[in-house]
């Protein structure tokens, strides 16, 4: 089974519009006047690190393990998604727990959720 994960924090005092910004941003890749930038490279860095024992190709955006799945990583400057095949859960929650420590939270395409409650919004 496939899921995508995305990520992206609102600038303050902007209107959310998740569907728009998922669709915008995390599928068309276009940059959006309501999100902020974010340290992709750094973001990386730390997924690089996290899932360091897994086997990385595509200068290392495309990560798989043998029993674990696979994910693919999309960035623009103001977002991250994940593109996971087959993964374990305690996985997935890995790659939501590093986003999570940069300020951006989750949201689900498949159910139309994003899980901003702790955020200010």
């Amino acid at each position: 089974m496939s899921m995508d994960f995305n990520f992206w924090r609102y600038k303050e005092n902007t209107v959310h519009d998740h569907a728009a910004v998922y669709q915008t941003a995390c599928c068309d890749g276009d940059v959006m006047e309501e999100l902020e930038i974010l340290p992709v490279d750094e973001i990386l860095k730390k997924v690089t690190a996290a899932f360091s024992d897994w086997t990385l190709q595509d200068g290392g955006k495309d990560f798989e393990k043998e029993g674990h799945g696979a994910f693919q990583i999309f960035t623009t400057s103001q977002i991250v998604r994940f593109d996971c095949y087959g993964m374990q859960e305690a996985d997935m929650n890995s790659l939501m727990d590093i986003l999570i420590d940069f300020g951006c939270p989750l949201y689900d395409p498949q159910n139309s959720t994003r899980f901003d409650s702790w955020t200010d919004r």
